[in-house]
């Protein structure tokens, strides 16, 4: 066995008071390295760099939202999921990215380890940097396995997290109508 991972999961089972060569165990050290390899390909994606091959210009200055993004992580500080929803707003200024690299972003972000906090803070702020928008927000909502399968252990507890920049910070008006987009919920497309 020459993957760390597999070996340190060989490890960890055989402190649990496990065998990990019984039936059910025996590959178990492969799929887990392979899902945390998965869990945390984000490391290995630059979100600059798939934001900036799809930058157009455009004359328009409106809000763009794109909301519902569904995302699954893990917390850093026990390596339990959390999983939930975010939404994603800016206000162009010249140049639009296309749309379906905002839950790319989130994604990549999403597949590391984190904080919810810092996780929303780093989406806003690579839509800032590269796009130069008038302004970013970023709302968050999550469910965290840590609060609910241990520590307090409430089932129905969540977070949320945002991040407002540039004009949805300054401009409590441009703020509302952000927030008021992403509230509504619906089942049919629009």
């Amino acid at each position: 066995m020459s993957d760390p991972i597999e070996k340190s999961i060989t490890e960890i089972l055989n402190e649990l008071g496990e065998e990990p060569e019984r039936d059910g165990l025996s590959r178990t050290p492969a799929r887990v390295a392979a899902a945390m390899r998965f869990f945390t390909k984000g490391y290995q994606q630059d979100p600059a760099e798939t934001l900036n091959n799809a930058l157009f210009d455009v004359d328009y200055d409106e809000m763009v939202v794109v909301k519902d993004i569904d995302f699954y992580s893990l917390c850093e500080h026990h390596m339990v999921p959390f999983f939930g929803r975010a939404h994603v707003g800016y206000i162009p200024d010249g140049k639009v990215v296309g749309l379906s690299k905002i839950p790319r972003l989130v994604e990549m972000f999403a597949r590391r380890l984190q904080v919810q906090e810092r996780f929303t803070m780093q989406v806003a702020g690579i839509i800032e940097e590269v796009l130069k928008p008038k302004g970013v927000a970023v709302v968050v909502e999550a469910k965290h396995l840590c609060m609910v399968m241990r520590g307090v252990e409430k089932q129905n507890s969540s977070a949320i997290t945002s991040s407002m920049r540039g004009v949805f910070n300054s401009d409590s008006k441009t703020r509302s109508e952000f927030m008021e987009l992403i509230r509504q919920r619906s089942d049919s497309f629009v």
